[in-house]
């Protein structure tokens, strides 16, 4: 059948094939064409509804008229439509209010089209302020009812009657528009420029007229045919008004014409198989892929898959623009799975879409409402594939997505899919994965994550380890931390255990839970051989005699004097002479050295700080458990001899 695909075309699409009629409880159908192989498709397919199709070679003797361009009333006949031509100017003469206008218009049952509008405005060529109120009615109201003709029309009463400002500001509405100044508007305006004496207008609008005059381009012819065949029905009057036209149909005047209907890919999609059953162009790459474009949105995907189908069969090619633009447009109106369907088609042709696509529609895939792995699936096979390779910007940015919608819990699945690919992910990816599954106290997902690794044959490394540990300790799980660093040691050794432990210690101390991170640190110091930084024992000592475990601070001097760090005695000192008692001193004296008591440069000290705090009864205490050695050091001796002089002093400046 040769005018088959007509029928595919209008099959599914009753709100362009059939309007109501104003006075009749029957449809009217309004795609007028000479095909009878249409006629008779809908004359088979339709009988219970009455419809009947005007005789394009004798409309007098058909059933019903054939409808015109902008109204679903039935044509009137030549003298009512003169007579509303005389009514409509009349009504638009008397009358400024807009509610009275439409009042006259209703009781008179005045309808207003295409043809009628033509007629008024000629009909008020004298009567500019009746002509610019019927324009603006009808511009307001039903602006597609204005075609070129028309604005020339208005054009010209404006030029005529000397409102130049108004003229030159329609030239530019209709520039906007794609409509040129014709001929005969042109030379009447000139007339009335060259009496009025209006030098500078008229060589402007010479100028202008010459230069849409010889603007023969594409793109003004392609506006000349889309205007056509958007403003009317589909039938045998808009077929022989585009061959009127006279002209050459090329690949580049059919996309734009295809682009400017892109509003109605219908229309667009009958102009397009028209011009080439009639042979007036053999469809190439540019058209069926322009052709693509228009069709590529939700309400016409279907028709979007047989036309690109039909273009490869015909050996040619989607073009990236395509591709970007209807995946985009897919992805917008969430068809995400006839976005997956055309990267597919896309990645079986020559223009392979880039590497950044397949990113974007994998980060879309995650994004939405629900997350379907099996299309996630689809693309990453598709992309490796194509000898692609997947790599860690591309996991970044579907970690990033899947954290803008709170599903980083998801990544798991991610992993796998990505995996099965051939994909491990670095080590830098890795730790951040780590710490933030661990950080959200997901003891399940954290676990699949490990096992996930271990199974893909990359353990996790120690900075793995240690994000999984810092995750746990900024969520406070100091459990999940402690149990996080016993897998790490067992299975990564104590050798650079070293960062991590320290910051389980710093965990533990910010909970107010130094004495347990004491215990840990004896325990692993003592069964696993850890040896813990300097820093991690000044930290943990300094937390401990705040967080009353001065016991536990001292028995640490011991564990730091076997690794060969020097004590930290600064916190002791401060601790013992502010609120120590001298028996604390003598077990801070005893704890800090190997020896029977420390040098005495640090006995020193303490006893200083004793006499800076004011403490002078526990100074002496401490000094009478001190060796002999001690008590009778020159210096010891001068500390208490001069504070002793000075008490005195004090005492007799008081009694003076």
């Amino acid at each position: 059948m040769r005018h088959s695909w007509r029928l595919l075309i209008f099959r599914n699409c009753p709100s362009l094939s059939f309007r109501n009629h104003a006075h009749s409880s029957h449809p009217h159908f309004q795609v007028h064409s000479s095909s009878p192989s249409l006629r008779s498709f809908y004359s088979l397919h339709a009988p219970s509804r009455q419809v009947h199709f005007a005789d394009p070679k004798n409309p007098i003797n058909s059933k019903i008229p054939i409808a015109r361009n902008f109204s679903s009333e039935p044509l009137v006949d030549s003298k009512k439509d003169a007579d509303h031509c005389f009514l409509i100017s009349d009504i638009f003469t008397k009358f400024t209010d807009a509610n009275d206008i439409a009042k006259e218009l209703e009781l008179n049952s005045v309808v207003i089209d295409h043809e009628l509008v033509l007629k008024v405005l000629k009909s008020l060529e004298s009567s500019p302020d009746a002509a610019r109120r019927f324009f603006d009615w009808v511009l307001e109201r039903d602006s597609k009812k204005l075609s070129s003709k028309a604005y020339n029309l208005m054009l010209g009463i404006l030029g005529v009657n000397g409102s130049v400002e108004e003229f030159w500001a329609s030239v530019e509405t209709m520039k906007k528009k794609g409509y040129g100044v014709s001929k005969g508007t042109r030379d009447k305006v000139v007339e009335k420029f060259e009496k009025e004496g209006l030098k500078s207008d008229l060589d402007k609008l010479k100028s202008v007229f010459a230069t849409i005059s010889v603007d023969n381009s594409v793109e003004k012819i392609g506006l000349s045919v889309s205007r056509i065949v958007r403003n009317q029905v589909w039938g045998e009057g808009v077929e022989l008004q585009i061959k009127d036209l006279n002209v050459t149909f090329s690949s580049n005047l059919v996309k734009v014409v295809l682009e400017n209907l892109a509003m109605e890919p219908i229309k667009a999609l009958v102009f397009f198989r028209w011009v080439e059953e009639n042979r007036l162009f053999k469809h190439d790459e540019r058209s069926y892929n322009a052709m693509a474009r228009v069709l590529g949105r939700e309400d016409c995907v279907d028709r979007f898959w047989k036309v690109v189908d039909e273009m490869r069969s015909n050996g040619h090619e989607m073009e990236e623009e395509t591709n970007v633009k209807v995946l985009g447009r897919f992805v917008k109106r969430k068809m995400i799975k006839e976005a997956v369907d055309l990267y597919e088609f896309a990645m079986a042709g020559a223009n392979k879409p880039s590497v950044q696509c397949c990113t974007f529609l994998l980060k879309k895939i995650v994004v939405s409402k629900e997350l379907d792995m099996n299309l996630f699936s689809r693309v990453v096979r598709i992309f490796i594939g194509n000898d692609y390779f997947l790599t860690d910007s591309m996991l970044h940015a579907v970690l990033k997505s899947l954290t803008s919608v709170g599903r980083f819990g998801e990544c798991n699945k991610v992993l796998k899919e990505m995996k099965e690919a051939g994909y491990v992910a670095s080590d830098n990816l890795q730790s951040k994965i780590a710490f933030r599954l661990s950080s959200a106290s997901d003891e399940n997902k954290v676990s699949e994550f490990v096992d996930h690794m271990e199974a893909s044959g990359s353990y996790l490394d120690y900075k793995a380890w240690v994000s999984l540990i810092e995750g746990h300790c900024a969520s406070g799980d100091l459990e999940s931390a402690s149990d996080c660093f016993q897998n790490m040691i067992l299975k990564e050794g104590v050798s650079n255990a070293g960062y991590s432990f320290e910051s389980l210690v710093n965990a533990y101390c910010c909970k107010n839970r130094a004495v347990d991170a004491s215990k840990l640190l004896h325990g692993y110091v003592r069964h696993n051989q850890l040896e813990p930084w300097h820093t991690t024992y000044k930290v943990l000592i300094s937390k401990l005699l705040v967080q009353d475990g001065f016991t536990d601070a001292l028995n640490l001097l011991d564990l730091m004097r076997n690794q060969g760090f020097p004590p930290f005695v600064d916190p002791f000192i401060k601790q013992v002479s502010k609120s120590g008692t001298g028996d604390d001193a003598v077990a801070f004296m005893k704890a800090m050295t190997s020896k029977r008591f420390p040098s005495t440069s640090v006995v020193l000290r303490l006893f200083k700080a004793f006499f800076k705090a004011g403490r002078h009864a526990e100074a002496q205490v401490f000094l009478s458990k001190c060796p002999r050695y001690i008590r009778n050091h020159a210096d010891v001796l001068n500390i208490f001899c001069s504070t002793k002089s000075c008490e005195n002093t004090d005492s007799a400046a008081v009694a003076v």
